[in-house]
């Protein structure tokens, strides 16, 4: 496996692959032809001491692929719709992913703390509050990935989900990145955004635990505050888990997350699967880790 794990997310027609340093897009033109495009990463936290501490680590890289993800997904969205000069500014980037934010923690958190917090009032054991909110924030973000699951227009974008999956698992088989062979890896990967989300949603149960039953204010200020606690600690178990994603016991832990993926994933076509090599290809390309090699071959292609 290489020394330095890759990642990325679905676009609209494209996909985009992060690397230690940069980030590279691909993206299926209107006209059939992939176009791409590469960019250093400089969130400003990027390359500090405080990005490569544990717990905060997971933090830099869950704000710069909030920022540069939203950034890309909204450009490939106007590419499909010929409108190659729409570009959002940070203001409007910063806003977007607030209303995102704020919709996600009301739904996720604030919700199923009050459905448990009257249901579970009568209880005296203040962990069985915390555990049936944490099944309720579970069944939600379930019965939400069913829901997006059946809208046929976010079809093609699990494709290019699995085919971002396919090109990872490939690269880190030391398999050849050509559409062909990386079309027979799985579509599921251990360290996949969905999983990464359910790890938070259970995490967060013990998380909370500690604070016990305070006052209805505090709760919810709790909910909150501890929330980048949780994210860093769920970085941290998907990090180990990409690590160590050959060990039995350790696969059979995470293995719900591997079948959530089910829900955004979809078989891709080659053609998808060729945008998926081209962006890995990229950034690969910017950071230097080509072998002379695939750079002849790329060269060639």
């Amino acid at each position: 496996m290489p020394r330095y794990t890759y990642g990325g997310q679905a676009l609209i027609e494209g996909v985009l692959m992060r690397g230690r340093d940069a980030i590279a897009v691909a993206l299926r033109h209107p006209d059939g032809r992939i176009v791409w495009a590469t960019e250093r990463l400089d969130s400003g936290f990027h390359g500090t001491r405080w990005s490569k501490m544990p717990l905060l680590r997971g933090l830099v890289v869950l704000y710069e692929t909030l920022i540069v993800g939203t950034r890309w997904l909204v450009r490939s969205a106007s590419l499909q719709a010929a409108d190659e000069g729409v570009e959002l500014g940070k203001g409007s980037i910063a806003l977007m992913l607030t209303l995102t934010l704020v919709a996600g923690i009301g739904v996720f958190f604030l919700l199923p703390l009050f459905i448990a917090s009257v249901t579970t009032q009568n209880v005296q054991n203040g962990f069985v509050q915390h555990l049936v909110e944490g099944l309720i924030r579970v069944g939600i973000f379930i019965v939400y990935l069913l829901a997006i699951s059946m809208l046929p227009d976010l079809k093609r974008v699990f494709q290019y989900h699995a085919a971002e999956h396919k090109a990872i698992n490939a690269f880190e088989a030391g398999e050849e990145l050509v559409p062909e062979r990386v079309q027979k890896f799985s579509l599921l990967h251990v360290r996949c955004g969905t999983a990464f989300l359910l790890y938070v949603m259970v995490i967060a149960i013990f998380v909370f635990a500690f604070f016990g039953r305070p006052d209805w204010y505090w709760l919810i200020a709790s909910r909150i505050l501890a929330l980048p606690l949780i994210a860093g600690l769920a970085y941290e178990v998907i990090r180990f888990a990409g690590k160590h994603a050959d060990h039995k016991v350790l696969r059979a832990v995470l293995a719900p997350g591997l079948w959530l993926q089910r829900l955004t994933t979809r078989e891709p076509s080659l053609d998808q699967v060729e945008v998926s090599i081209r962006a890995l290809q990229e950034v690969l390309r910017i950071e230097g880790r080509l072998s002379p090699e695939e750079r002849k071959v790329e060269v060639m292609a």
